[in-house]
């Protein structure tokens, strides 16, 4: 499996930016997408159609059609939770959420929309790990659409702007 990963958040119905964030996650051959939260209409799950590789994602705030982002998701054979969801990819604990959240020390890396605004750190507790917000999708609210690129095998992030 590639170890390279797309992340993004805070779509806010905004089509053009979803679909040029597709292209990139295309270009650079992600193996996953991991979706923050705050997709927002059901129909804007349909611009992800020309991901080439699966998209999972929590809900966020203003997900108001829950049930009907759901079933779209199925449709497209996405996967959707309530947040925070937890998974583990190539050997890394990963605490996705909407909202900022405050872990145990048990996650290599947190991912986290919400804000609106990107950070990518290094936290160093009693075991350090990477810290994710990839900025809004968007570009509503801070004029300033990013994504995130995130390699597992080097536990490190990049912003990319839309």
């Amino acid at each position: 499996m590639n170890e390279i990963i797309g992340v993004i958040s805070d779509t806010h119905d905004n089509i053009p930016n979803i679909e040029c964030a597709v292209d990139i996650f295309n270009q650079y051959q992600v193996s996953l997408v991991i979706h923050c939260g705050d997709f927002i209409a059901p129909f804007a799950l349909v611009a992800f159609k020309d991901l080439k590789c699966p998209l999972i994602g929590v809900f966020g705030n203003c997900d108001g059609e829950q049930d009907f982002l759901l079933h779209r998701a199925q449709e497209l054979k996405y996967s959707i939770y309530h947040p925070p969801y937890t998974s583990e990819i190539s050997d890394k604990k990963i605490l996705i959420s909407h909202k900022p959240v405050i872990p145990d020390n048990n996650f290599d890396i947190i991912i986290y929309g919400h804000t609106h605004k990107p950070q990518i750190s290094i936290q160093k507790n009693q075991k350090p790990y990477l810290i994710i917000n990839p900025g809004e999708a968007s570009g509503w609210l801070f004029h300033k659409a990013t994504i995130a690129i995130m390699d597992l095998k080097t536990i490190t992030a990049q912003l990319i702007p839309l």
